[in-house]
């Protein structure tokens, strides 16, 4: 007849199933990260979000990724400023800003219509390595309004052709 295991045996074993759980969770969010940092550069966020990126990606440190740019659009909608991200996610949770991103009502350029395509675990993936990144930077300046002159500097594009 086998023997059961001691007491002991069986309550050191009980004691790894959180640590293995709390390993797995931990793989789980270093994928997320991966995963989101990953889409920072291939979705294009950071050719705008971030000062200096398109003319020189390699040059610009992560530290400096996502923290919005002076740069304006400007156009028949107005003048739009690419956000600081990093500060941007702050004020939304992780449900909040999935509902946000599938809404995606952003004035051009923003790319809306790619956020409205990703899958949740993109979107969820984007938003951890954000907030991972933490705060940093100023807030990029006010939306104008058509018609308002932008003081810095701006690229201008046309009135769209009549249909």
């Amino acid at each position: 007849m086998p023997s059961l295991p001691a007491a002991g045996a069986l309550s050191g074993c009980l004691c790894l199933f959180p640590l293995l759980a709390a390993t797995a969770a931990l793989a789980e969010e270093a994928d997320h990260l991966q995963r989101g940092r990953y889409l920072v550069q291939v979705a294009g966020c950071n050719d705008c979000h971030t000062p200096g990126y398109a003319m020189a990606p390699e040059k610009v440190p992560e530290s400096l990724w996502l923290t919005g740019d002076q740069l304006g659009w400007s156009g028949p909608w107005g003048t739009t400023y690419p956000a600081n991200l990093r500060l941007f996610m702050q004020g939304y949770s992780e449900e909040q800003w999935l509902d946000a991103a599938h809404k995606a009502n952003f004035r051009p350029p923003m790319p809306s219509h790619a956020l409205r395509v990703m899958h949740d675990d993109d979107l969820r993936s984007l938003y951890r390595y954000i907030r991972h990144l933490g705060p940093a930077g100023q807030a990029a300046p006010a939306y104008l309004p058509p018609g308002t002159q932008p003081t810095g500097p701006a690229v201008l594009f046309p009135q769209p052709p009549a249909s």
